[in-house]
């Protein structure tokens, strides 16, 4: 079956086998794992999830002329495929237990997806595991430590529910069509370190800190001046010198 990709929905397909089995290498299942894939196209990498072991596979495909595909391809009573949205698709539901969710997710709302998996109200989440692909620069963005130019409130967020690893870079020539940037496989475990913490909250400082990059902290977050002198941390710091630490103590004591 010859599949077109949509630009609108984000569709950059890998069919590179060699480099399929590389990245299936790196989703470690077991009987007990509900397997979501998001956007799996036409199917590539699922064969490889078909062969693992798990209790459940899901698909969520949000266009419509790939389900017959995926439904006839991929028949089997251990296997639901979803004709849907994943910014709509409740990840949380009670029944959805020791999750890996995987996909070479479409760039356009990669970001809008990983905060919906951040910002679940209930820690620790339903998912045990995520092995996402992002464009590189996003990528290098969720991952930034402090004082490196790419930390920001997108690394903030992110690094206070998930300990992330780089697993593989990707190069664009795999993709079909190419798209203009390579691409990078992270893995994302859930942590408990900050959980007690408002997510929103969090959010909410990191947003104010890093509105203005190149601005001393005494300015961007002037209204938790009070909170920064009882951390004793020094107001001319500049956004990026914060650590997750930092801006979670902060956000603890609004």
């Amino acid at each position: 079956m010859t599949i077109r990709n949509k630009k609108s929905l984000g569709q950059n397909f890998i069919f590179d086998k060699n480099f399929l089995n590389k990245i299936s290498s790196l989703i470690i299942s077991n009987a007990d794992n509900i397997i979501i894939e998001i956007g799996p196209g036409p199917g590539t990498l699922t064969e490889y999830l078909f062969k693992k072991e798990y209790k459940k596979i899901i698909l969520i495909e949000k266009d419509q002329r790939l389900i017959e595909n995926l439904n006839n391809k991929f028949y089997s009573d251990k296997i639901e495929i979803i004709n849907e949205d994943a910014l709509s698709f409740d990840f949380q539901i009670p029944s959805l237990k020791n999750l890996i969710i995987v996909g070479n997710l479409p760039f356009n709302i990669s970001v809008d997806l990983l905060y919906k998996w951040t910002k679940t109200k209930n820690w620790p989440p339903n998912q045990n595991k995520m092995i996402l692909m992002f464009q590189k620069e996003v990528a290098n963005r969720i991952i930034a430590k402090p004082d490196n130019k790419s930390y920001g409130k997108l690394s903030v967020v992110v690094q206070s529910r998930y300990n992330i690893t780089r697993l593989l870079d990707v190069p664009s020539h795999l993709f079909t069509p190419p798209p203009k940037v390579d691409g990078t496989i992270l893995e994302f475990t859930p942590h408990n370190n900050y959980c007690l913490i408002d997510i929103d909250k969090i959010d909410e400082v990191s947003k104010a800190a890093f509105s203005q990059r190149r601005k001393k902290i005494k300015n961007n977050l002037g209204k938790y001046i009070e909170i920064l002198n009882s951390l004793f941390i020094d107001q001319n710091l500049r956004p990026e010198n914060l650590s997750v630490s930092n801006y979670c103590e902060i956000a603890k004591n609004i």
